[in-house]
């Protein structure tokens, strides 16, 4: 693959200037060309040399790409492909990072771009976010899904992969209405259904909050996706409707499975239920990023006295650790410690995981 090729952004975000980081660091000789709704997103892009050129607007610059990627919102994305349409030259890869795929392949379908693109899907993210919060590592070890289109040829397949590979990712190569599928299942349903809890526990709590109160422990930490963007829920949601609806109803029905169980007590059938899932989870494997944010936590066993908190805080800020969050549990029924903290990264934890234990603190890892 030729390292000199031209790469070009539209948005750059917490994604697209993750990639656009990735790209620079892998492949200095490479030329990034990007265009963001804001132009102090594009003037520090520059300031800090991850990209070599902004646009003001999409026009000619784009014939010189090797490589597009639509980094908007999912819904703006799209509307970017009728507008790039007249640039594209015959060897460009186009390309998009959204979390649905079937939308705009429809789109790229009925504008005649299939032999141009190839959906992407990096599932990585942050809950910061914008491109100061950009990583150049922040795609490395997670899954990135390519959704190629029906009319793509195998060499242009064959280069995407292969650059997706050299950024450290991990490609797997989907067709969209699988990974449309795949999604509803284990992203959107689930933050559906953090989002539905949440707001269970609010419409039936008592006067006194007694549930919100008792929340801090297990509940709070599954429902911790409750708390993703509604903008970009809203869009997710509507682009992959029929598909959440799917697999919904597929819920709803293993819902009223264990109603009819808890009715009428049937023990058996409900340990079954725990040892099965139990079982299922047990099997994941920990080595890839999914599409839900993973937490960075720690539980750590100390006396709750004055000064605790501060002192162990000032042991990880001396390492230069940043801390997201820190506190008391005082809900213990399922946890093993008295202290909870959390860390932005999984570099951050590890290195706070070590300095503990030699610090003689009793440490468990999430």
């Amino acid at each position: 693959m030729d390292s000199n090729f031209t790469a070009g952004f539209i948005g750059l975000g917490l994604i697209g200037g993750s990639i656009a980081k990735a790209i620079k660091y892998f492949y200095p000789g490479a030329t990034l060309l990007a265009l963001s709704r804001t132009p102090e997103t594009t003037d520090y892009a520059l300031s800090e040399g991850i990209i070599d050129e902004a646009l003001s607007s999409v026009g000619k610059d784009f014939s010189r790409c090797d490589y597009i990627f639509l980094c908007a919102p999912v819904e703006s994305n799209v509307s970017y492909l009728e507008q790039l349409k007249p640039y594209l030259k015959e060897s460009c890869i186009l390309t998009d990072v959204g979390s649905t795929k079937t939308d705009i392949h429809e789109h790229v379908a009925a504008l005649g771009l299939e032999e141009y693109f190839i959906g992407g899907h990096p599932m990585a993210g942050s809950e910061k976010t914008g491109l100061k919060n950009a990583k150049r590592h922040l795609i490395e070890n997670a899954y990135y899904i390519i959704t190629p289109s029906d009319k793509i040829s195998k060499d242009k397949l064959e280069a995407y992969i292969h650059l997706v590979a050299s950024l450290r990712a991990i490609p797997l190569v989907l067709d969209y209405r699988e990974h449309d599928f795949v999604t509803a299942a284990i992203s959107h349903l689930p933050h559906i259904i953090a989002a539905a809890l949440v707001n269970l526990v609010h419409d039936t709590d008592s006067p006194n909050e007694t549930m919100k109160t008792l929340a801090a422990g297990g509940f709070k930490d599954i429902t911790r996706i409750a708390s993703s963007s509604p903008e970009m829920w809203e869009q997710i949601c509507t682009t992959n409707a029929g598909n959440i609806v799917r697999i919904l109803d597929a819920y709803t029905d293993s819902l009223n499975t264990v109603r009819r169980q808890l009715s009428a007590k049937d023990s058996g059938a409900i340990r079954q239920l725990f040892a099965d899932s139990r079982e299922y989870r047990n099997s994941f494997s920990d080595c890839s990023s999914g599409p839900l944010k993973k937490a960075y936590m720690l539980y750590c066993d100390m006396v709750d006295e004055a000064g605790g908190i501060a002192t162990l805080a000032t042991i990880l800020a001396s390492s230069g650790i940043s801390l997201k969050n820190i506190g008391i549990v005082h809900n213990r029924e399922f946890e093993d410690a008295v202290l909870k903290v959390e860390f932005y990264d999984e570099e951050s934890l590890k290195k706070s995981v070590e300095l503990l234990r030699r610090y003689r603190y009793t440490v468990y890892e999430r």
